[in-house]
């Protein structure tokens, strides 16, 4: 098997983010999203694997995270910004708490908003993705 053999071959993933320490899981669906889990991984170029996390909801956050740590965005109009506590966003969007865990994790550049997309979350148990046969990948807790 060469190179490109290897490069093309995708992996897919399934995480239960039910009890799972948020920035753990994090750090190990990033590595798993870079492919650097694999001995063909190159800083350049997609070697990565397919995350599926299910149970989003379940997912904990150390310490007073839940209540000091405070998620903004801007809607580029004057007064624009908008605040979310962590605790909000895990009974809104408990996704989106993942997904930008993670995205804080790759590096900043063109290569990583493709990674971004190779990652799937789900608020439940339930997923669409039982035809590609994903394996399941520990977590410490």
């Amino acid at each position: 098997m060469n190179r490109e053999d290897a490069l093309n071959q995708r992996q897919w993933y399934v995480i239960d983010a039910q009890g799972k320490v948020l920035g753990r899981m994090a750090t190990e669906i990033a590595n798993v999203l870079r492919g650097k889990n694999k001995p063909v991984f190159t800083p350049n170029q997609d070697a990565g694997d397919f995350v599926i996390v299910i149970n989003a909801k379940g997912l904990k956050l150390t310490g007073a995270k839940l209540d000091q740590k405070i998620y903004y965005r801007h809607s580029e109009y004057p007064g624009g910004i908008r605040q979310r506590t962590a605790a909000e966003m895990l009974e809104e969007k408990p996704e989106e708490l993942i997904r930008l865990a993670v995205k804080g994790m790759l590096p900043k550049n063109r290569l990583s908003r493709h990674l971004a997309t190779k990652l799937k979350v789900y608020p439940g148990p339930d997923h669409p993705h039982a035809a590609q046969m994903p394996k399941p990948l520990t977590v410490e807790a």
